[in-house]
């Protein structure tokens, strides 16, 4: 693991160990985000950790001048319109097979989506900023790039850890394992992305759509829908991939 990844991965762990670490002891306590709307400010920049972190780091490494840099390489809006097709089909294999494998309920209408993506930049959507703009290409310089996307998978499932043990916290109640498929399934897509497009904005905006679709699509919380949508996700995203590098068909 490169100097730039360790450095990334302790101030990420770090800050959000301390953010959520402190919702965690107050929901030990009977406090919860409901109720005690403080709690907010902790658990919200807990969830900016990756975001934070990737500034901090790649300043500190020179890899940007400025945070007006950081932005522009976050946001590069500039691709085209099979880069952004690609997004829309990778959320779709996200949400249809755990719909059609496990059942939903409706949720908010569809046109809430409008407003819903844009919201999740904040709400998940620039984690995207450090997982794949920094870790998974710097662990692909050491190893073989399905590797990297499992060990990102892991890496980013126990950093999601604390937020099944805090009150009032979407996640609380639900299973840490069935996430934890649904995360590898994820991360394969994210990868795909920015394998093929080179694009960190394109990742935000895959992590954005899917956020928001848990909204509009209530997907039960079992093993089996996620399972089968990260077995049809890896085999899907495995092969753009080989044909993308055959065919630079996003180049």
């Amino acid at each position: 693991m490169s100097k730039v990844s360790r450095q990334y991965l302790i101030y990420t762990f770090i800050i959000m160990g301390i953010c959520w670490g402190a919702c965690m002891i107050c929901s030990y306590f009977g406090l919860s985000l409901n109720k005690h709307y403080f709690l907010y400010v902790p658990y919200m920049i807990g969830g900016w950790s990756p975001t934070i972190a990737s500034f901090i780091v790649l300043k500190k490494n020179d890899r940007v001048k400025s945070f007006v840099e950081w932005l522009k390489n976050v946001f590069d809006f500039k691709h085209g319109l099979t880069s952004y097709l690609l997004v829309i089909i990778l959320s779709v294999l996200y949400v249809l097979p755990q719909c059609i494998a496990g059942g939903y309920e409706k949720g908010a209408p569809i046109y809430a989506l409008i407003v819903l993506i844009p919201m999740m930049i904040f709400g998940g959507g620039l984690e995207e900023a450090g997982w794949r703009y920094i870790l998974q290409p710097e662990l692909e310089e050491k190893c073989h790039y399905i590797v990297a996307t499992i060990i990102v998978a892991v890496i980013w499932w126990l950093w999601h850890f604390p937020l099944f043990h805090i009150n009032g916290v979407g996640q609380q109640g639900h299973s840490y394992i069935a996430f934890g498929i649904g995360v590898l399934g994820m991360a394969f897509a994210l990868t795909c992305v920015r394998k093929c497009t080179k694009s960190v904005w394109l990742c935000v905006l895959l992590h954005c759509i899917v956020n928001a679709s848990g909204a509009i699509f209530k997907i039960g919380d079992g093993i089996k829908p996620k399972a089968v949508m990260a077995g049809i996700m890896i085999v899907i995203t495995l092969l753009i991939v080989f044909l993308s590098d055959k065919k630079k068909i996003f180049k």
